[in-house]
């Protein structure tokens, strides 16, 4: 049994309903573990029906809104425990065990996070993040933001998410830099979140932030002499994607910003083989430990 102890942390804005669900869910996991809860300004109730129906769970409010991901990362640092698990808030656990479950997959040093497996309810019930069977411990190139456990102190040591991000694309950029230091994303085996993906959902600010964020990943992260290609290519498929005006705003954002963001690009190496973490989706642990 693992000694790890764990902090489940959940970044909210105005889904109130929701929160309710993911909060029933993190309180029922065993052993008990840590409920932090980030308000990211709600205007709907939600800190006063936390305050007053949960007692267990830790409330921390902006009164402004700062986004989740500046959110999570102020988690992190508020947690005070070894691992940080994140949900979203429209998601559950769909057992009391997927917590003790993920932890014991934290068993090797250098596995510095785990893709939990999650399903997107609304989408079909096909599990993604899912290791393919228990034969090896196998790793993927990043988890997604709605379900992923990460090492607390390695997560503050390399900086955890770039805040100038502010919406989408945290993961992959935290997930390479994680790589060049050394450490993995595990896939887990553990029983799936289910993400019921909430209507409330702003898709003007994913068409902006999804391309522009694109852009700086690859201006922050990737090295010569792949960058110009990858940058050209990266901005090909944003366009393929749709050419409305909120979406070439963000493409414009993101070119806008290169020669104002500092470069700090992980080695060539690093880069390949994070492209083909990418392309095969799951490689044995011990075969790629040794290529980065």
């Amino acid at each position: 049994m693992t000694s790890l102890s764990a902090t489940v942390v959940i970044s909210t804005k105005n889904r109130r309903e929701d929160l309710r669900r993911a909060l029933e869910s993190a309180l029922a996991q065993e052993p008990r573990c840590h409920v932090l809860v980030v308000d990211d300004g709600s205007t709907d109730g939600t800190a006063e029906m936390v305050r007053a129906q949960y007692p267990r769970v830790r409330l921390e409010r902006s009164e402004v809104s700062r986004g989740y991901i500046a959110q999570r990362n102020l988690a992190a640092q508020l947690a005070r425990t070894d691992v940080v698990v994140s949900i979203d808030d429209d998601a559950v656990f769909s057992t009391s065990t997927v917590v003790a479950q993920t932890l014991a997959e934290l068993d090797d040093p250098r596995v510095g996070a785990v893709a939990i497996p999650f399903v997107n309810v609304n989408s079909g019930p096909r599990v993604l993040q899912q290791a393919p069977d228990g034969s090896c411990r196998w790793v993927t190139e990043a988890f997604t933001g709605t379900a992923y456990a990460v090492r607390r102190d390695l997560f503050l040591l390399l900086g955890a998410f770039r805040e100038i991000l502010v919406h989408q694309g945290e993961e992959g950029d935290f997930c390479i830099r994680m790589l060049d230091a050394g450490y993995f994303v595990r896939l887990g085996s553990a029983d799936p979140i289910l993400h019921y993906e909430s209507p409330c959902r702003d898709r003007a600010r994913m068409d902006f932030y999804g391309p522009r964020n694109l852009i700086l990943h690859c201006w922050q992260n990737v090295p010569f002499p792949y960058l110009p290609a990858h940058l050209l290519v990266t901005t090909g498929k944003a366009l393929l994607h749709g050419a409305s005006p909120t979406r070439l705003g963000g493409i414009a954002s993101g070119y806008g910003l290169l020669l104002r963001t500092e470069r700090d690009p992980v080695r060539g190496r690093t880069y390949r083989l994070f492209r083909l973490l990418r392309s095969r989706g799951a490689l044995d642990l011990d075969q790629v430990a040794g290529r980065r």
